[in-house]
């Protein structure tokens, strides 16, 4: 019964959506991508709603229910009573009678799990703007597909579709840029670190103040000769400076000039979960990157850490899902680049086991090397383990819920709330798979 009910919902939303976007014809960017979707598009945001009437999901609506739940309206307390069907009413209701506050643009989030995924979102609604952030050589959902290039040629689609009037955002970084400016009859503008890129990311570095549980990144934005400086506080590490690049992109397509648009990203803030700096108990500090972990997004965590000054750094790792028959040589990867970065390894989770395992054999001393089953054993350990100035990473797929290791060392446990992901009574009511 709730699979029939599940299906009649999906396929009134789709329809209610495409009605929507059909009479309101508001401005569509789209973001899609295997590593920082989301900070993406909340960067973007960020810069378009300083000049414009823009909307974006305040919650991780990226799939076949949140994607058409986010244009009919802006929705945040998914948890109430009759949600769905107030959803619907509002759908229906502004059909018939114009509703004189919605958006003249709108900035969503299309994620894919499965072939098929993105041309379904896709009919609900087609991007003016797509933006694609970067895929990897091992994505996260690499199981479903055959490879990575089956996953790029999905997400490929977004900007696809894109009439010749469109703007094609793409990671001059990624190993299929090439593949994707062949896909698209749009203007292509790319971003990133790469020398030739439109929007250039330079000069960047981050710090953290260690016993004060700070952190921040800098760099310079440079386009068309010109160059502004940029400073983000909470944070460290590329993800934000690559969100920060395309956000500028998308701001320089509709108009605004690189000072509005550096004005804009330095109030920005990392979603939680994605290399937040956060106070630590002992005074230590803490880069919450629990959110979710695919390889190459693990890989961006531990070169963060490894350019960042500190007493002792640690890194709590948990298993990395979704990987096929990728699992074991990814977490082997992960394994051998971890001494390079990181003076004391814990890992959780039975696939994180291979971490620890390749880490000693590339030269972490096994006093320093600790394989737990469960979240609350790592919590404990870290607990007993931390001195002043240490650093700790915790980053691990979404299932694992290294969130909850976080919150049991970080220095203020109450401001959870509001600095960790998934805190919503739903979630927490949800155990994860090592508790």
């Amino acid at each position: 019964m709730k699979k029939i009910l599940l299906k009649i919902l999906t396929a009134c939303l789709k329809k209610i959506a495409a009605l929507t976007i059909s009479k309101y014809k508001p401005s569509i960017v789209g973001v899609t991508g295997n590593v920082g979707k989301t900070s993406t598009k909340t960067a973007v945001f960020q810069v378009l709603s300083s000049e414009r009437k823009v909307r974006t999901a305040s919650k991780n609506f990226n799939n076949e229910l949140g994607l058409p739940t986010t244009i009919i309206g802006d929705f945040k307390d998914t948890d109430e009573k009759l949600f769905w069907p107030k959803v619907l009413f509002r759908g229906l209701s502004q059909l018939v009678i114009k509703n004189k506050n919605y958006p003249e643009m709108i900035v969503l989030e299309y994620g894919i799990d499965r072939p098929g995924d993105m041309s379904y979102l896709l009919n609900i609604a087609r991007p003016d703007v797509g933006v694609i952030t970067a895929i990897g050589d091992i994505p996260v959902h690499v199981e479903f597909f055959d490879g990575p290039d089956g996953i790029a040629k999905e997400k490929s689609k977004l900007i696809a579709q894109l009439p010749s009037t469109g703007f094609a955002i793409l990671n001059a970084d990624d190993s299929h840029l090439d593949f994707f400016k062949e896909q698209t009859r749009g203007h292509v503008i790319t971003y990133g670190f790469e020398k030739n890129s439109d929007v250039k990311i330079t000069a960047f570095s981050n710090e953290v103040d260690d016993e004060n549980g700070t952190g921040f990144i800098s760099f310079k934005i440079n386009y068309g000769g010109s160059m502004v400086p940029v400073r983000m506080e909470g944070m460290v590490g590329h993800s934000a400076a690559y969100a920060a690049g395309a956000a500028g992109a998308v701001g320089l397509i509709f108009g605004m000039n690189l000072v509005k648009i550096a004005e804009t990203l330095n109030k920005y803030k990392n979603p939680p979960g994605r290399e937040r700096v956060i106070k630590g108990i002992k005074n230590t500090a803490i880069i919450d990157d629990s959110y979710n972990a695919s390889p190459q997004a693990m890989e961006e965590a531990l070169g963060t850490m490894k350019n960042i000054k500190a007493k002792r750094k640690i890194a709590v790792l948990g298993d990395m899902l979704e990987l096929g028959h990728h699992t074991l040589e990814a977490h082997r990867k992960i394994g051998r680049l971890t001494p390079k970065s990181a003076d004391i390894l814990i890992t959780v989770g039975q696939r994180a086991k291979s971490i620890a395992e390749e880490a000693l054999k590339n030269g972490l001393d096994k006093r320093n090397v600790f394989s737990t089953e469960n979240i609350n054993e790592a919590a404990e350990f870290l607990k007993n383990t931390l001195k002043k100035g240490d650093l700790v990473l915790i980053k691990g797929s979404q299932s694992v819920r290294l969130e909850k290791v976080t919150k049991q060392i970080m220095d203020d446990p109450l401001s959870a709330k509001d600095l960790l992901v998934r805190q919503s009574d739903a979630w927490l009511a949800k155990p994860g798979m090592y508790e």
